[in-house]
């Protein structure tokens, strides 16, 4: 026993060393020297990183990432920023080369599309031509629904393509193109190319139908998809009949020879993993590049390469406040409506899980906290719509019936305003739609702490199983109960942090006396007449 017990003495020795002079802290990537360490931690589970983004006050984002030699769809979650991410993207790309961007709920985002189609299926299809007619409807259809110009040069075209399946990733750059989330941007999508499958086949086309396949198979682009239309038509029958007859070159045949669609309408939900530029499947090789008939040119910036900026630009999420207009397609009321509109109608009144006609935010207590301050001194005011900007960890409410402006100090007469929540700095301040007030920026006043992310979520280091040290080499931590082991070298055994191998025998031995000690109290001090009437009561419950 007396062994046991100095071994307790040097541990709390050890203990209030290593209060009074702290370890130092764990590696932390940061880009240089200069920069304090930023963000970078990693989860088994998306719902983790993603509670762990919402609490950081640094710019910080969700990626998915699969590792080779694990169970197929297996993935890890780094929280990181898009420079911190990009730094050591292009370094190590052993371990971040199957990386995915994690599109979060509610986030604002840009228009991307997913096409694909199996190649010895579509035998002689032109897949270059049927991108650059998809390109063209759309714009056209931005236009006519939403009255945004947008054309190929606003359009990223990645291409990740093998002699087995043709693919391509779309992502639209125009800044007037950004949706409330993706899926608003879903409905319309789903709306633009509603009714396609119901279409006459491709083999039962007629003679003046637009064909995308040249004679030779050589890729053709199309200066004009109404080309083929009549001219005695009037405008609108001759646009209707052209869709009609164009957009059967976006079907397509899968494996098993049943007619699909050249885009793929799966894409569109809540928290989608979106694979980024320069990455692969995990078992795959062909990483997404930049399409031969790419005609989009990022912007150059001051001290980021032309690289950078055109990762950057893939993001879908990178979005930021610039008081845009935000994109919406609402769900109409009268099914079996097949017609192409934006519905957008407003409720006077709130009703569950709605408010002023939108769902609630991913941040329910902060638009219950909005409607306290809009909502006072017989004034009820009410939220007409949200958006989230999660580049900058920032909420944007259009507020209806409650119009005071701190800049004029009274009620403006017909303009709106808005309240901004910033939940990186945990603050919130308002702003107008009035003309007047176009550049003010009120005052800043701190959210209740109640509903702040970093007061409901404080982090354990144990929910981060996993770990990236400063070789690249993503591993278990070893606070998840698993051995950590290097990559190099997975033969190798974790040293024993506690010492040599006589503190072990050490450690036997003192527990042996303790297990001998109170065996013998128990045996000693319990009489056998009580046991049996523990015995009894507990049968007799």
């Amino acid at each position: 026993m007396s062994k046991w017990t100095d071994r307790l003495k040097k541990v709390e020795l050890l203990s209030q060393s290593f209060h009074q002079t702290p370890l130092t802290t764990r590696y932390k990537p940061r880009l240089w020297t200069c920069q304090p360490s930023s963000v970078w931690k990693l989860f088994p589970r998306q719902s983790m990183a993603i509670k762990f983004a919402q609490s950081c006050k640094e710019d910080a984002h969700i990626f998915a990432l699969e590792k080779e030699n694990t169970i197929q769809g297996q993935r890890l979650y780094l929280v990181t920023s898009y420079s911190e991410l990009w730094h050591y993207y292009r370094t190590y790309r052993q371990s971040l080369m199957h990386c995915y961007e994690v599109i979060p709920e509610g986030a604002v985002c840009k228009l991307y599309f997913d096409l694909e189609f199996h190649r010895p299926s579509n035998k002689g299809l032109d897949g270059k031509a049927m991108v650059s007619f998809l390109i063209q409807y759309v714009c056209e259809k931005l236009m006519e629904v939403y009255g945004i110009t947008c054309t190929v040069k606003d359009v990223l075209n990645l291409d990740s393509s093998t002699d087995e399946k043709f693919s391509r990733h779309l992502i639209f750059n125009s800044p007037h193109a950004a949706f409330k989330d993706n899926i608003h941007l879903g409905r319309f999508v789903h709306a633009i190319f509603e009714g396609i499958l119901s279409m006459p086949k491709r083999g039962s086309q007629s003679n003046d139908d637009v064909n995308l396949v040249s004679e030779d198979n050589s890729p053709r682009r199309i200066k004009d998809p109404a080309e083929a239309c009549g001219t005695a038509e009037k405008p609108h029958h001759k646009r209707k009949r052209r869709e009609e007859r164009d957009l059967r070159c976006l079907l397509v045949k899968n494996k098993k020879g049943q007619e699909c669609l050249f885009v793929d309408l799966g894409v569109y939900t809540k928290n989608r993993n979106f694979r980024l530029y320069k990455s692969t499947k995990s078992g795959k090789s062909a990483a997404f590049t930049v399409a031969d008939d790419n005609e989009f040119l990022a912007k150059s910036e001051r001290n980021i390469s032309a690289e950078e900026s055109l990762f950057f630009a893939s993001l879908v999420c990178n979005m930021s406040f610039t008081g845009q207009r935000i994109l919406t397609w609402d769900c109409p009321d009268t099914e079996g409506n097949s017609s192409v509109h934006h519905h957008h109608q407003q409720r006077s009144t709130t009703t569950l899980g709605l408010l002023a006609g939108y769902q609630y935010s991913p941040y329910q207590d902060v638009d219950n906290f909005v409607l306290t301050v809009i909502q006072k001194d017989g004034i009820q005011g009410s939220i007409r719509q949200w958006n989230y900007f999660v580049s900058e960890q920032l909420l944007v409410y259009d507020i209806l019936k409650y119009r005071w402006c701190e800049n004029v100090g009274r009620f403006h007469k017909s303009n709106n305003i808005m309240i901004l929540v910033d939940l990186k700095e945990e603050v919130w301040y308002q702003k107008c739609h009035d003309p007047a007030c176009k550049n003010f920026r009120s005052s800043s006043y701190p959210l209740p702490q109640e509903i702040c992310t970093s007061h409901l979520m404080k982090m354990d280091e144990e929910d981060q199983t996993y770990l990236m040290d400063d070789a690249g080499n993503i591993e278990l931590s070893q606070a998840s109960g698993h051995p950590l082991q290097s990559a190099a070298h997975p033969e190798e055994k974790v040293a024993d942090v506690w010492g040599d191998e006589f503190d072990d025998d050490a450690y036997v031995e003192a527990l042996d006396d303790f297990e001998t000690q109170r065996e013998a109290e128990f045996t000693d001090n319990i009489p056998d007449q009580l046991l049996l009437q523990c015995m009894a009561e507990f049968d007799a419950k």
